[in-house]
């Protein structure tokens, strides 16, 4: 069945009256009459969808998107393809947060269990036999939860989270805006399906950016106790089957992670950042945003990549950099060290 989605879109709108409201201009010629349907990213978005470019980096989407209207800075106004019409505008991120606000008003605050007072489980939830909801778990309205499931005490499952068969959800965890598989193990005080952190910064304060992503949970994960997972902005943040998430790991929103990836304890992964399969990321370990670990890539703990990984690769190090290199660059300096000390120690006092 398919999922009906966690937000509700108040679109279309008229391009004139929606460039009026973000504070942008329409390119001459335009038709403000035009309808906008939807706020997408620049790969997924469509002829009648509102995208926008607020980074050089993916200029090489700009060039490729199906969007029909592109919020940018005036700089890249000549950059839009010709079947898309430019939205020029001085902070196309800003603009684009406000878009989304008046598209998806309802996504400025997360729905946990909202429903009837009184019923820990929803009357319009759906929960397959066998299903164990323990003393004091909340299941919100329209939740799905699968056969042999058990929610622990405490644990609260959010509107329209859908949980699959033989899964457990520890005490005091929170799922929310999240689609999650079979037989996955979700630890105590686990957070599932927050708001990431998006905000347009500016000098006159800085504007939430809605989040309408979903976080979705393949098949045979595990996800340790206290361990973070936000919600996708526009897109999904995703885990691979079978990955194994350690306790205290921020997940950030878009991220996707392979399959059975190992994410140690302490570990940072910043928004929009991809892992490939079998990647595996030491503790205390953490990513910028926006780059590729590639698949079978290994990462030190306490280290931390800027740039792309390699898929096979081995790195450690602030920045990162390969294994070996690393190490002997730490040899270097343990050597270097011991002379000075040695030279010291032969100064008379």
């Amino acid at each position: 069945m398919l999922h009906p989605g966690f937000f509700e879109n108040k679109g279309p709108f008229p391009a004139a009256d929606l460039a009026r409201f973000v504070g942008a201009e329409l390119a001459p010629g335009t038709d403000g009459r035009c309808p906008i349907a939807d706020v997408r990213a620049l790969s997924d978005a469509g002829s009648a969808d509102i995208s926008f470019l607020d980074n050089r980096k993916y200029l090489p989407q700009l060039d490729t998107t199906a969007a029909g209207f592109v919020l940018v800075q005036p700089a890249f106004a000549t950059r839009v393809p010709a079947h898309a019409k430019p939205l020029v505008t001085k902070a196309p991120y800003r603009s684009f947060a406000l878009a989304l606000q008046k598209f998806y008003p309802d996504a400025m605050q997360p729905k946990a269990a909202i429903g009837k007072a009184g019923f820990n489980v929803d009357p319009s939830a759906q929960l397959e036999e066998g299903v164990v909801v323990e003393p004091g778990a909340i299941v919100g309205p329209e939740a799905m939860i699968g056969r042999h499931t058990r929610i622990a005490a405490g644990a609260v499952i959010g509107y329209r989270v859908a949980i699959g068969r033989d899964c457990y959800v520890g005490p005091s965890a929170t799922i929310v805006h999240a689609l999650i598989g079979d037989r996955v193990i979700i630890h105590a005080g686990t957070r599932i399906g927050q708001d990431g952190f998006g905000f347009a910064m500016s000098r006159e304060g800085h504007m939430k950016v809605p989040q309408i992503g979903r976080v979705v949970i393949q098949d045979w994960v595990e996800i340790g106790a206290n361990t973070t997972i936000d919600r996708g902005a526009l897109k999904d943040t995703i885990i691979g089957e079978g990955t194994k998430i350690d306790n205290l790991v921020q997940i950030g929103h878009n991220v996707v992670i392979g399959r059975h990836c190992v994410i140690v304890a302490h570990t940072g992964i910043s928004g929009s950042t991809e892992l490939g399969d079998f990647v595996v990321m030491g503790g205390q370990s953490g990513t910028v945003g926006h780059i590729k670990i590639g698949s079978g890539a290994q990462v030190a703990g306490a280290s931390h990549p800027k740039e792309d990984v390699p898929a096979g690769a081995a790195v450690g190090g602030t920045p990162a950099r390969p294994l070996k290199q690393w190490a002997r660059e730490l040899a270097i300096l343990s050597r270097l060290a011991a002379r000075k000390g040695e030279a010291s120690d032969g100064v008379d006092d």
